[in-house]
């Protein structure tokens, strides 16, 4: 490790087990001192442009004053309170608000910490729906290859089977059905075949809609969300939408559910819910969900409770972040990173080892073939001052909705040379 590294990093490097990496091989962890609206300053000194939004949460860039504020107003007042049998006004607050901003009847919001376990959440919610209704054996799920729902043991068994980083956990998951989205009238036809042998086990169908992010930026036309929701219908399963990475504008309007008309029976949201500022995360029941939970038998409750499950500091940030949502103006800025993305990706089409380009919104991603190695990709475009954390085959931007023209202009130029 270089001698002019930090002592906290030197004195931390053998103990702290990082995500994702080979810790025997990983490039060594870039020293953070400081973040400022897209900007990751360096303990040595160096800027960066944060192309990901710090794994897509800080939509509206970092350290937002009015974020900020509220944290702090929070922080001196109540940083924490446990949420069994007592109540507090910033969560009360924001499940109002989510259930006025969600479409359909999506009203009842239940608290967690992070993205997987509200997913884990949503998952036991419509198992219990089910046995809470009479119909014991509907246990099972179905979900879709290329899609990503979390890293815990429920979550990783919905997950892409063939994604990678799940295939040694194969044989201690629960078997689930992962299938092919029905993009086209021939998948369709598959599905509701499959449906029609398979329905009477599954409690519900689970979707990234729009966009199926950790899986490799997969892109599905609206159209896919409104044959799900028929065929759930058709077949009396639930419908559970993944938010996580598509909620809160992300792909151009503040669900990704609302470009298709439809709603689920469940949907869950964390990451940009708190601004990409505290960790949050929950899981929201139409009335019909919650309607099976209301009862006089103890045995029909949701018996689950996070422990930090509404934190008062969290909720001040997403009630605060909503806030910003609030005028609207945040709609024109990502139609115009789309249109920027559009454009300053386009030049990687015509490069060597560049399979597609795909656009939605405040997302860009490149995919690439095997010729191509992106951590020398990733460490070309730290070299020009832009972070980026390629996955699998796809080098991705999805900036904080604040970014300037000129630093996207960046970002772009940055992937666009590395690639070359």
């Amino acid at each position: 490790m270089p001698a002019n590294n930090p002592e906290w990093l030197t004195d931390g490097v053998g103990h702290v087990w990082r995500p994702y990496c080979q810790m025997k091989t990983a490039a060594p962890a870039l020293a953070v001192d400081s973040t400022n609206g897209v900007e990751i300053h360096l303990n040595d000194g160096r800027i960066l442009i944060d192309g990901i939004g710090s794994w897509w949460t800080a939509v509206h860039g970092y350290n937002h004053p009015h974020i900020m504020a509220a944290i702090s107003a929070q922080l001196a007042k109540m940083p924490h309170i446990m949420f069994g049998g007592l109540a507090h006004e910033p969560a009360y607050r924001l499940a109002a608000r989510l259930a006025k901003l969600l479409p359909g009847d999506l009203n009842h919001v239940f608290f967690a910490e992070s993205g997987s376990v509200s997913v884990e959440i949503a998952m036991k919610m419509a198992v219990q729906y089910w046995r809470n209704s009479g119909a014991t054996g509907r246990t099972k799920f179905l979900s879709f290859l290329g899609g990503y729902h979390g890293d815990t043991f429920a979550t990783m068994s919905i997950c892409d089977p063939e994604e990678g980083m799940h295939t040694i956990f194969a044989n201690v998951m629960a078997a689930q059905h992962v299938v092919g989205l029905p993009v086209d009238a021939a998948s369709t036809v598959a599905l509701a075949a499959y449906l029609a042998e398979y329905a009477h086990e599954i409690a519900a169908i689970i979707v990234e809609p729009l966009v199926q992010g950790a899986g490799g930026m997969l892109m599905h036309n609206p159209d896919v969300l409104r044959t799900l929701r028929r065929l759930a219908d058709a077949h009396g399963m639930l419908l559970i939408f993944d938010e996580i990475f598509t909620g809160f504008g992300r792909t151009g309007t503040l669900f990704a559910m609302q470009s298709a008309g439809v709603e689920p029976d469940i949907v869950t949201l964390s990451k940009a819910l708190t601004g990409g500022v505290l960790p949050l995360s929950c899981a929201v029941a139409s009335t019909r969900v919650f309607a099976a939970f209301w009862s006089d038998d103890p045995m029909a409750a949701l018996m689950h409770g996070p422990t930090y499950m509404a934190n008062p500091l969290g909720c001040a940030a997403a009630n605060a972040s909503l806030d910003l949502f609030e005028d609207g103006t945040w709609q024109a800025r990502v139609s115009a990173i789309s249109a920027q993305l559009t454009i300053g990706l386009a030049p990687c089409r015509s490069l060597p080892g560049v399979v597609d380009v795909r656009v939605l919104g405040a997302i860009g991603a490149v995919e690439v073939d095997k010729s191509i190695d992106l951590k020398r990709v990733a460490s070309a475009c730290h070299a020009a001052g832009c972070f980026i954390r390629p996955f699998g085959r796809i080098v991705y931007l999805t900036p904080a909705y604040s970014i300037s023209e000129p630093d996207l202009a960046r970002l772009c130029a940055a992937i666009v040379s590395s690639l070359s």
